[in-house]
């Protein structure tokens, strides 16, 4: 049976008070300590926790039995370090991108009394997954492999990230710095990695079976996974029903280098180009609406489809191909596929 998010979240309080009696050795003032607290449990609790879930049942997957206590304890703390390093990535993401809610509450350095001080706050968000790993995993034997592969993942997405800014600012719309290559590249570093990647390397080091064969089938079919999961997402923006995805896209106003735009411009004719160029990016409904009419008028929903079968029949054999000699499991990734495919939101 996979991990409920109730028994997930069963064992963050564990891991705050390991990481506030951490805190506590140093003489920390209570204030601060406080501070800690409160920004750990509102910066990390709240999301759906796929990511640190995904640690959990493929861990069980791999062993091919339920969990023990202590087996399923392990498995959530490295999947609450994928939580924590995303919640990193978003307080300061929130940060750089001027964004004004997270979760429907406002951003974290948006709440009263914060402000910039959610710069150091997301640094401490960073540091508790290396508190952690070493309190829980000092004796492991692949220690040094999973400190290395957190390190690895977070410079991969701050790479993807800085690409991205430096693709797509929000206050400079040039339409000629798109194109596929770059798509490509920011979201296979921005989202594949650490989100697709990193909870089934995780989980392949903690079971055991972590080594360089599977590691590389892993990477070989959860990239392309990762690369499809935000593909989807772009498509979902525009051609989604909020009530459904529970949010109105705003690809097109906030000027992101998203797959829609880059097919569009792929195909574009001189007409269609201007329009384009004239309307994308600007905090505009009007603007919006001309973006999304060339859109339908390129087709872009079945261009979306078409891609969706090739690619999932592309991962389907890849997956059909696996050699589980070695430990692997198809389902682990029939698993995530599954979740994915067709999703609606």
């Amino acid at each position: 049976m996979p991990t409920t998010l109730k028994e997930f979240e069963s064992v963050w309080p564990q891991l705050v008070e390991d990481l506030t009696a951490h805190c506590k050795q140093y003489g920390l003032p209570t204030n601060a300590l406080e501070w800690y607290e409160k920004s750990l449990n509102a910066n990390t609790v709240g999301g759906k926790c796929n990511r640190g879930m995904s640690v959990v049942d493929t861990t069980a997957i791999l062993l091919e039995h339920p969990l023990s206590k202590d087996e399923y304890f392990k498995s959530a703390t490295l999947g609450w370090m994928i939580e924590l390093l995303q919640a990193f990535f978003l307080v300061s993401d929130d940060i750089m991108d001027s964004s004004k809610t997270r979760r429907g509450q406002p951003c974290w350095y948006l709440q009263p009394n914060v402000g910039m001080i959610a710069i150091n706050d997301s640094f401490m968000l960073e540091a508790a997954i290396y508190l952690l790993l070493k309190k829980y995993f000092r004796q492991h034997k692949s220690y040094i492999d999973i400190v290395e592969l957190f390190q690895e993942v977070t410079f991969q997405t701050e790479l993807g990230q800085t690409c991205d800014l430096l693709t797509a600012p929000e206050d400079h719309v040039d339409l000629t710095n798109f194109s596929m290559d770059k798509y490509t590249f920011i979201v296979i570093f921005k989202t594949a990695y650490y989100s697709f990647y990193l909870p089934v390397a995780l989980a392949l080091h903690n079971a055991g079976f972590a080594s360089e064969k599977n590691l590389q089938t892993a990477k070989d079919i959860l990239i392309p996974m990762g690369e499809y999961f935000q593909v989807q997402d772009d498509y979902l923006d525009n051609f989604g029903a909020p009530e459904t995805i529970g949010k109105i896209g705003t690809d097109i106003m906030d000027n992101k280098c998203s797959w829609l735009v880059n097919q569009a411009l792929k195909v574009a004719t001189p007409e269609q180009r201007e329009v384009l160029d004239s309307n994308y990016g600007k905090k505009d409904k009007d603007c919006e609406a001309k973006v999304k009419q060339v859109y339908d008028d390129m087709g872009l929903e079945q261009i979306y489809k078409d891609y969706e079968e090739k690619r999932v029949g592309e991962l389907r054999t890849m997956i059909d191909n696996i050699d589980e000699s070695e430990g692997l499991k198809k389902e682990v990734f029939e698993e995530f596929l599954r979740k994915i495919y067709k999703r609606s939101k």
